[in-house]
């Protein structure tokens, strides 16, 4: 054989099935092959478990095939059936066609196996970067929110999802989708909840992952959005026996199933961004305590050395006030005064401010009037006593309770600077009649230094 002689066909075409490490490709080359050695119009190769490739079927051009096929050979991977290649569209097939269709699906088998560890070593490949790139994310300064949506997003485009979806326990014991990622708006997705009880929900709930063939039709989906989706992975988010969630990828109808190396891989990213997320929040804890430190160090320094020295200062100007004789002049350090008491009161309020907890903390009236006692308290060195009447939360409107709150953190303030003070209580009455008639509510701040001082504060409801 010169150089320039042709291969022989079988040569060749056992020679193009492995020129491709894509399983799509190497299968196409496969049936091309086969319809080229025997010269049958038809060929096709249907795979035995579609769930393991993602493939159903590749066929070459031409039209369907008959219904009658001339010849089948199976195609093999190491001990494992992986398909059929049919062929059909020629007069007769000799013995000889079916050799080498033997020896082409012997070598098919061979360029398959590749194609396999090919595709498993890309994908696994990707999705530890993705992995890795969901950790880095989350361990940066990113809102809780946010950091589900960036595990939801990145999910999908690994595994190839029409959306990344992420549930998380309601208190009733179901489940509800707190944020979605998907191609186009997510619509009414979010805000879907599974009811307590489902048998997908028991699954989940037990750390184990589930996996649907097809959203719209599995009797285990209950959810009204289900009809737009097919294949599915639902995965917990679990990590040091705490369940944060539940990870779903739906894909669409008709798209092909989750193949088995596709799930385990999602099962590990889940697991790791479970990880992640757990870390982050301890993350975000620790800086929150930092803060908090620093915040306490502050007051402390403001209360220790700024008011202690604006006080003393106070107390020689009033002392040199009383030895002068001067109108003029006395009116002066009195004016000295009474802006040095002004200067430690709103000293004083700044130290409470340092004390409250983030302002995302409580929300509510009545959590937002025990944050500025608890503040209180860590100057006063003891927590003032607080009574709530009526239904404060209800009736106390949102413009009222800012002006409530200011007034009781200066009476707290005006306590704090009074020598003795060992008790302090406050009374906010949501059940107020005020003089003239109306409904309003009342506060009122009681101290214990001398004979006792109270502060009171009302206004219209």
């Amino acid at each position: 054989m010169t150089g320039e002689d042709p291969l022989p066909p079988l040569l060749e075409a056992v020679l193009s099935v492995g020129t491709d490490l894509e399983l799509r490709t190497t299968l196409q080359h496969i049936v091309d092959a086969a319809a080229e050695l025997t010269g049958a119009r038809y060929a096709a190769l249907g795979t035995a478990d579609p769930g393991q490739d993602g493939l159903l079927e590749m066929r070459t051009p031409g039209g369907a095939m008959p219904e009658t096929a001339a010849v089948t050979v199976p195609i093999r991977v190491q001990d494992e059936e992986f398909g059929t290649l049919h062929l059909a569209g020629k007069k007769s097939f000799t013995a000889e066609d079916e050799q080498l269709l033997h020896v082409l699906a012997a070598q098919a088998g061979i360029a398959i196996g590749n194609a396999r560890l090919y595709e498993a070593a890309r994908q696994r490949e990707r999705w530890i970067e993705g992995a890795a790139a969901v950790t880095t994310a989350l361990l940066s300064d990113e809102p809780a929110a946010d950091a589900l949506t960036t595990v939801a997003e990145r999910a999908r485009i690994l595994a190839d999802a029409a959306a990344g979806v992420i549930l998380q326990p309601t208190e009733a014991g179901g489940m509800e989708i707190v944020t979605a990622s998907t191609y186009t708006d997510p619509g009414d997705i979010v805000g879907t909840t599974i009811a307590p009880g489902s048998p997908v929900l028991k699954q989940l709930l037990g750390g184990e992952p589930v996996f649907i063939d097809d959203s719209a039709t599995d009797p285990r989906m209950t959810t009204h959005v289900r009809h737009r989706f097919g294949p599915s992975m639902m995965l917990p988010l679990q990590a040091e026996g705490r369940l944060i969630g539940t990870l779903a990828l739906p894909r669409r109808r008709g798209d092909r199933p989750y193949t088995s190396v596709e799930r385990l891989l999602a099962v590990q990213f889940a697991s790791q961004a479970a990880l992640a997320l757990v870390l982050a929040d301890a993350q975000h804890g620790r800086e929150l305590l930092a803060v908090f430190e620093d915040r306490d160090r502050i007051a402390r320094d403001l209360h220790d050395l700024v008011v202690q020295r604006l006080f003393a200062t106070g107390m020689m100007l009033e002392s040199t006030q009383r030895r002068s004789g001067a109108q003029d002049v006395q009116e002066a350090l009195g004016k000295a005064v009474d802006e040095l008491q002004s200067t430690i009161q709103e000293v004083r309020t700044t130290i409470f401010a340092l004390q409250q907890p983030p302002a995302d903390a409580p929300t509510t009236f009545r959590g937002r009037v025990l944050r500025e006692t608890a503040g209180a308290a860590a100057v006063l060195g003891f927590a003032p006593s607080v009574r709530f009447t009526g239904a404060v939360e209800s009736r106390v409107p949102e413009q009222v309770a800012g002006q409530l709150l200011t007034t009781l953190r200066r009476a707290l303030a005006e306590a704090s600077r009074r020598s003795g003070v060992s008790r302090i209580e406050v009374a906010m009455d949501a059940t107020a009649v005020l003089p003239d008639g109306r409904d309003g509510v009342r506060l009122t701040v009681y101290d214990d230094a001398g004979a006792g001082t109270t502060a009171t504060w009302q206004a219209p409801l």
